[in-house]
This record gives structure tokens, C-alpha cells and sequence, in this order.
């Protein structure tokens, strides 16, 4: 079934994960995307779609991703190893259509604090960074905020998921309407 024109599809948290990773990955060699493209036998269009987290890869594509990048195959299906930031844009549902969307897993050896933010129009709040490792997670309930890494910040509307390296200057700010946002800080466990 084809969503109406203008209605955004869940997001695979396990697509947006391989897709960092591959990203990730083709940076740390320099390596442009049509080069990886050529050397694993796929089309740029195909890496492209790939790399944000919007396709559905066999296993010989990842194999042939794996090889062009000289790593182990179960590198690309590693999670949280990078704190981010991760985007997952909010998902259209039909009336009456119950939705369940797996939006992030968070390894475990964390302490996970969840948190609601709720902050009027027009304001602006610059977050202390936490203990090294931090990772935040943010839940758009209602309203748009922008927030993230002080340098990258990303605009987010109701339903949006943003994950991103709590240990490090971060901001929240909204515009002409007020926000709710639950926030889960995932921090490691000191023992």
C-alpha cells in the first residue's frame, strides 16, 4: 500500500543505523560515494538511498559494501557506536490505524533517565554537556523545536526522534509555538 502524496513512511531504525554506519565508514577512508558505488557494483543513486537509512539491502549488497570498504561485514550492522546525531523524521498514520514504529535500541551498560521538556514560544536553552559517553534522545511530542549538537542543530516537528552525543554543547529552541519533548539521557555506568 502506497502512502497518500505528501505522507512520510516509518523509518527502519535498522536501515537508519546501517545506513551511518556505511556513511560513516566511506568518510573514515575518503572515499566518495560514487567511488564506494564503483567498487561495490551498486548505482550512486542506490548507495545514496543506502546511506540515509531509506533502503532495504540484501545481504550480497552489504557483503560487496563490506568488501569495497575493507572491514568485516558485521561492522555495517554495528549499532551505537557513533552517539549521532540521528534523525528519524515523524511518521504520517492513517485514521483509525494503530502505529508502532521501533525508533531507537540503546545499548545496554546505560543509565537511562527519561525526562518531559516542556518549553514555552520563543525560547532559548543552551544544555551542559554531561559525563563522556552521554547519548540524549529526543521525542517531539507537540510542537517544532530545533535542537541538537550547538553546531549542527536540526529542526524537529511532532514525531521526530533526534539522537545525538550528549557530551558536548548542545541547544533547545523554539519559535512561535511551545514544544513537549520527552528526553531520554542514556549515560554510561561508572563502576
Amino acid at each position: 500500500m502506497t502512502p497518500p502524496t505528501g505522507e512520510r513512511r516509518p523509518a527502519s531504525s535498522t536501515a537508519i543505523a546501517v545506513g551511518a554506519q556505511i556513511s560513516r565508514r566511506r568518510e573514515q577512508r575518503g572515499m566518495s560515494g560514487a567511488e564506494l558505488a564503483r567498487r561495490a557494483g551498486l548505482s550512486k543513486a542506490t548507495l545514496s538511498q543506502l546511506e540515509a537509512g531509506r533502503g532495504n539491502p540484501t545481504i550480497e549488497t552489504l557483503d560487496a559494501l563490506a568488501i569495497a570498504l575493507r572491514i568485516p561485514l558485521t561492522d555495517l550492522l554495528a549499532r551505537d557506536t557513533d552517539p549521532g546525531p540521528v534523525f528519524v523524521p515523524g511518521t504520517d498514520l492513517a485514521h483509525g490505524d494503530v502505529g508502532r514504529e521501533l525508533l531507537r535500541r540503546i545499548s545496554s551498560g546505560n543509565s537511562l533517565e527519561i525526562w518531559r521538556l516542556r518549553m514555552p514560544p520563543d525560547t532559548h536553552l543552551d544544555g551542559v554537556p554531561h559525563a563522556t559517553g552521554t547519548t540524549e534522545h529526543l521525542l517531539v511530542s507537540s510542537g517544532r523545536l530545533t535542537a541538537g549538537p550547538a553546531d549542527t542543530p536540526t529542526d524537529l516537528h511532532p514525531g521526530d526522534l533526534l539522537a545525538f552525543a550528549g557530551d558536548a554543547p548542545h541547544l533547545y529552541r523554539t519559535g512561535a509555538e511551545a514544544a513537549d519533548v520527552t528526553v531520554v539521557i542514556a549515560s554510561p555506568i561508572i563502576s
